[in-house]
């Protein structure tokens, strides 16, 4: 890989610095309100030895950001790059959850174009992992124009594997659609 997955990317409406170990209390008080579970694949990740296993994970992929909105300066949630594969030159994007204070502000747009703008730059498709019944996340990435290309059982670092839609954008039509 000749690009970092874990660069500081930032836009008007946010700032993506790379996770750190001592982020995870600002993290957790955003991640330990259990109406931001609700449609994740995994529910339970509101409490604190649940958030801990997602939070080691997150280190462990060297792609997490943590997400700072950029009206406030608050710690809004957190995001990820993850499994680039160099054969097919793609990689995916993921394990996103905000606080629900920042729900429908368009932060998760504003973050996702920042990310898709920077990866596209190295890669030809990027890929999305949603939960089958998170609705709220399937609508938001239809939007950006993400076509749904298949399901996938998916392991969750420390989790039992869940059932998730797999979306594509492909880097022609996200450079046609800007």
């Amino acid at each position: 890989m000749t690009f970092s997955i874990q660069p500081i990317l930032q836009n008007d409406r946010a700032v993506l610095y790379p996770l750190k170990p001592d982020d995870f209390d600002a993290l957790y008080e955003v991640a330990s309100d259990e109406k931001v579970w609700e449609q994740h694949p995994n529910k339970d990740r509101w409490k604190k030895d649940v958030f801990e296993t997602f939070f080691d994970g997150a280190m462990a992929s060297k792609g997490a950001f943590k997400i700072i909105d950029g009206a406030s300066g608050e710690v809004a949630g957190s995001t990820r790059f993850y499994d680039y594969n160099p054969e097919d030159n793609s990689i995916f994007i993921g394990y996103t959850f905000y606080g629900t204070r920042f729900w429908g502000t368009g932060l998760n747009l504003a973050v996702k174009r920042i990310m898709l703008d920077y990866i596209f730059q190295y890669v030809n498709a990027v890929y999305f992992h949603i939960g089958a019944t998170n609705l709220r996340s399937q609508i938001a990435i239809v939007r950006l124009g993400a076509i749904k290309v298949g399901e996938q059982t998916v392991a969750y670092h420390g989790e039992t594997p869940k059932l998730n839609f797999v979306y594509e954008i492909k880097k022609e039509n996200w450079l046609n659609n800007e």
